[in-house]
């Protein structure tokens, strides 16, 4: 590469669940390229902060690797910045040699029936984005005054949700859940989740790790209907080892008796333990939300039942003409999500919700590429969307290998959007991580500086404010996690002010926390 200081550009704007795919394609090696991130909201890290569930720290290990990355002299991180509305993406073209389109899906579908729009019906991505914090979900406040709450789909996030309302309240407030959610829900008065789908169970997209933890959550039972599993097992004898597996423990756990295990009184010691519960609802397909009789709130939900044409995951639900009526007071849909159109300028499928493209390249556009949900759609988990980005970073070396890149000629890269941004009094965040002594973000001394770059920050940080001359000590998925509350809950305290400016409240230095 000619021009070392502009080799590369790998965009990323935040679209609330997006998978973390920035930084995935850096790690593919040219030595002569700088990064520079773009991201819709201040802080980084996309599905795994705001999207992955707060008692999984153990998934959130993965901003490890991604903070090593970020700590490289070539990137730089430029937070608070939305592409299609502070710059455009044929101005990022101008300014980098190649750019990164990966923001994700920021959009959930939706159902598409009556009712669906009352009061206590929720998208299940809202709902999540609530109880981790995600700012735009902030001030959802969901009724959960109700004690039955439904929730549409079979896939991981619809267990999440569920584990998330039944969870025991000493469990929850290991994790770093929000204060807030963390209040509501120790005041919600859900004690019955039903998981519904419009498929059997051999089509439920959920794995067996989650599963697992749902069977085994302390205070809550599983209810399964033993006549959804009679014969499954001559089904599952050629299936894939996951399916096999995952299959046999639904088995087990709807066909297995209390008795087998322990006495008889035991078991009903056990059941009283287990004030609240949860079960799987198959080949239901939704109709209606159903209102109350003011006609302002969810009361129930009316279901078409179905029956299943084909085999395996390709089978389809087909209804058969029998209606159900199930009350409840809180619907969650998790239908899925889908990406959305980023600016005139690039090709996007909205038939799929993707960027077309070849291997990450956008079609009709050379040096303009695209990585995670927004180039295959919203499917897969962290690993599915890490070769994805691979895919994508090797596209782009290959490229500049044969040319197909210029780099002959230098681009001013930041320096020049940087101009764009402050012509349109536009507040942008550029940060750097400041851990000296841990090499982890989840430690709780490991931290991240956020400089604000314009004079248009004045409002939100107080007159007396000056640019580059003022601060904010962020800190993420530390020792709260680990049920140490000192450090960190001053920490999620400043935070939590921070998130009342956009998550941009100025403090003099990090000493001002006390």
């Amino acid at each position: 590469m000619e021009e070392p200081g502009r080799g590369c550009f790998w965009l990323r704007d935040l679209g609330a669940t997006l998978p973390p795919a920035p930084y995935f394609p850096q790690q593919q090696h040219h030595g002569g390229a700088r990064v520079d991130i773009y991201e819709k909201l201040p802080v980084p890290f996309g599905l795994v902060r705001f999207g992955v569930a707060p008692d999984h720290p153990e998934v959130k290990n993965v901003i490890n690797a991604f903070t090593q990355t970020a700590r490289s002299e070539r990137c730089a991180y430029y937070g608070n910045v939305t592409v299609g509305r502070d710059v455009t993406v044929a101005e990022l073209r101008q300014a980098y040699h190649a750019v990164v389109l990966s923001y994700g899906a920021e959009d959930n579908r939706v159902l598409g029936i009556p009712g669906e729009n009352l009061s206590g019906v929720y998208s299940a991505r809202a709902f999540v984005g609530w109880y981790n914090g995600l700012p735009e979900n902030r001030d959802l406040k969901p009724d959960l005054s109700c004690e039955t709450a439904l929730i549409l789909g079979h896939g991981n996030v619809a267990l999440d949700v569920a584990r998330i309302l039944l969870s025991p309240l000493h469990l929850l407030r290991k994790t770093d859940i929000t204060d807030s959610s963390l209040a509501a829900l120790a005041c919600s008065k859900v004690k019955r989740v039903w998981l519904v789908g419009r498929r059997g169970p051999l089509q439920v997209a959920f794995t067996i790790k989650e599963l697992r933890e749902m069977i085994n959550l302390p205070g809550a039972r599983p209810v399964l209907n033993p006549a959804d599993f009679t014969g499954l097992e001559n089904a599952i004898k050629d299936a894939p080892r996951p399916r096999k597996r995952l299959t046999e423990l639904l088995i087990k756990t709807a066909l297995e008796k209390p008795g087998e295990k322990m006495m008889e009184a035991q078991a009903a010691a056990a059941q009283a333990a287990a004030p609240r519960e949860w079960g799987l609802k198959f080949q239901r397909s939704p109709q209606e939300v159903l209102p109350t009789a003011d006609g302002r709130r969810a009361r129930g939900i009316r279901m078409a039942l179905t029956r299943l044409e084909g085999l395996g995951d390709s089978a389809k639900a087909v209804p058969t003409g029998d209606v159900e009526e199930l009350e409840c007071g809180l619907v969650l849909s998790s239908i899925g999500y889908r990406s959305l159109p980023l600016d005139p300028a690039v090709p996007f499928d909205t038939q799929r919700g993707v960027i077309p493209n070849s291997s990450g390249r956008v079609e009709g556009v050379p040096g303009l590429y695209c990585s995670g949900w927004v180039k295959r759609g919203p499917t897969g988990v962290i690993i599915t969307t890490m070769n994805d980005s691979f895919d994508t970073a090797q596209s782009v070396l290959e490229d500049l290998q044969l040319g197909v890149l210029d780099v002959s000629t230098s681009r001013e890269g930041f320096g020049a959007v940087e101009s764009i941004l402050h012509s349109r009094g536009q507040c942008w965040g550029a940060m750097s991580c400041c851990s000296s002594q841990h090499e982890s973000m989840m430690q709780p001394n490991s931290s991240w500086i956020v400089s604000w770059g314009s004079e248009s920050c004045e409002p939100l940080l107080g007159a007396e404010s000056e640019p580059w001359k003022y601060v904010v000590l962020l800190s993420f998925h530390c020792s709260k996690a680990q049920g140490e509350r000192d450090l960190n809950s001053l920490k999620v305290g400043v935070i939590a002010e921070v998130n009342d400016h956009f998550w941009g409240r100025a403090i003099k230095s990090s000493t001002d926390l006390g």
